[in-house]
């Protein structure tokens, strides 16, 4: 982030050309490391700093492709195409785009290449003093003061960071299959970002990875940004009229293709078939249960960065999930036919949603449920996790407190039934979950449901069901280090109505009885 400094002196000086790209890598770089942080740390300073960039990258981003068409031009050596022979009228030449002159002034140059150049060096210094002023207008304070110690303290080569990698991967391998089906030049320069975004994941927080792949990702960054630069070229050529007959029109697009079918080409045996560089990235970033298991590390990180008391939301994650396996176990939870097919999301979600229920309390005690639901939104749905997961998550969530879910209500009353029972369900065993732990201090440590006891195994390894409560049996749930009239029980007492109005019975908590020691 400090290199953002430097850069930013040394391009004031001219805005040459080099400094100006180096200035550019160095925000881009920037806005990808704040990328990487904010799916952890959730501070408010990486939003601004990324917008900040963002805005400053832009402006540059003008000069730049002007500076970048003037390179090409002499690479090319396209000033050997020549459109007139000497003693040839000369043709008109726009140099302000809508003004043109009827006969090209004696010292305007009469070859498209010298007339291009013409036009792009009077764009360069209009370009400059507009790049002088953004740069003016930049807040270089989010670089010097707190941003750079909080990134100091994320260990780079963790596996969150590879998970993070995969996500930029995944993206981006989309772009490249999409690309080569089309081979349009939005969909080429849409491929260029996301391998830079990945190369950029990959260069601030995986230095092993880094080294072994920093080689094969800037040489494809590379051959696609050339791809880009020479569609711009050709575009602009053409914009401007340069061209006064067609055998030169012919000639500069003869050659542009070229070189632009020369790179695609060289990409496409780089990442297509067995020995594609995309099957050696994805060989190093997790696989399997691994991208669940760290996508959930992820979501718990950007968690306790917000909620004043994460280890309160972890204890009622575990009370949450012990109370639905023991619903689902005695068959209580009256789930419809398709709910039964889905138990794990069910589960996946309270999880979320027990997790995640007070980050809303970043944002301020009142109303912290709905800033809960509004942040789980925001935060998105993180590879590895089912985004139909997330969402009930944030409905979940939302309830967990406040107001009881019900069809009416405007959060829920669009959803299909079978969804409204899940989230009032999940809703209800969230809300009594958290209210066992509503003194903050972990004194209840285990739940069980009593009086559901699991199935029993046949003489032929069948499982029996499990026998079904009387028609006005209570629900008995038995919770290791509860204390009947204390101000948790109380609270718990409040607080199950929605689960008994869930489950069509009453429901009793008492103490569990401890084992006897022979």
């Amino acid at each position: 982030m400090l290199r953002v400094l430097d850069e930013c002196n040394k391009v004031s000086a001219d805005f040459s050309a080099d400094p100006v790209h180096d200035l550019r890598v160095a925000l881009r770089r920037c806005r990808s490391m704040a990328d990487g942080m904010m799916a952890m740390d959730p501070d408010r300073n990486w939003k601004a700093m990324k917008k900040a960039g963002k805005q400053l990258f832009q402006r540059l981003g003008a000069l730049r492709d002007v500076q970048i068409m003037m390179e090409w031009i002499e690479k090319l050596n396209l000033a050997e195409f020549s459109e007139l022979s000497p003693g040839d009228e000369k043709a008109s030449v726009e140099i302000v785009p809508g003004m043109k002159s009827a006969a090209t002034p004696p010292d305007v140059p009469a070859d498209p290449a010298s007339a291009l150049l013409r036009i792009l060096q009077a764009r360069e210094t209009e370009q400059k003093r507009e790049a002088h002023a953004a740069l003016e207008e930049f807040d270089r304070k989010q670089w010097s003061h707190s941003l750079p110690q909080r990134a100091a303290r994320v260990r780079p080569g963790s596996a969150v960071f590879k998970h993070l990698a995969l996500e930029r991967w995944t993206n981006a391998r989309e772009l490249h299959t999409l690309a080569l089906r089309n081979r349009s030049q939005v969909a080429f320069h849409t491929l260029r970002i996301g391998i830079k975004r990945f190369r950029y994941i990959v260069e601030n927080f995986l230095p092993a990875e880094h080294e072994a792949w920093s080689k094969d990702l800037k040489h494809l960054q590379d051959l696609l940004g050339d791809v880009h630069d020479l569609d711009v070229l050709w575009a602009t050529a053409q914009s401007h009229h340069i061209f006064g007959d067609d055998a030169s029109r012919k000639a500069w697009h003869e050659r542009i293709t070229h070189e632009r079918t020369k790179r695609i080409d060289e990409y496409r045996q780089k990442t297509v078939g067995p020995d594609s560089l995309w099957n050696v990235w994805r060989a190093g970033l997790p696989h399997g249960q691994q991208i669940h298991q760290i996508a959930t590390r992820r979501m718990k990180l950007w968690a306790k960065a917000l909620d004043p008391d994460f280890a309160h939301s972890e204890r009622v994650a575990q009370l949450s999930l012990q109370l639905y396996d023991g619903l689902w176990a005695g068959r209580m939870l009256r789930l419809t036919p398709l709910q039964n097919g889905k138990p794990n999301e069910l589960r996946s979600s309270l999880y979320a949603a027990a997790l995640l229920h007070d980050v809303g309390k970043s944002e301020g005690q009142k109303g912290h449920h709905k800033q809960s639901q509004e942040l789980i939104q925001k935060h998105g749905t993180p590879l590895g996790w089912n985004e139909d997961d997330m969402r009930r998550a944030s409905l979940v969530a939302r309830f967990h407190v406040g107001a009881l879910p019900a069809r009416s209500h405007k959060s829920i009353r669009d959803l299909l039934p079978d969804e409204q029972k899940s989230v009032i369900l999940l809703s209800a065993i969230l809300r009594l979950a958290n209210a066992l732990d509503s003194a903050h201090d972990g004194h209840i440590r285990k739940l069980k449901i009593e009086n559901a006891p699991p199935p029993s195994p046949r003489a032929n390894g069948f499982a029996r069901k499990p026998a079904p409560l009387g028609k006005n049996e209570a629900l008995v749930i038995a919770a290791e280090g509860y204390t009947q009239g204390t101000t948790t029980a109380q609270t718990a007492a409040a607080e199950r109505y929605l689960l008994e109005t869930v489950i069509r019975r009453p429901v009793v908590i008492r103490p569990m009885k401890a084992l006897a020691i022979r």
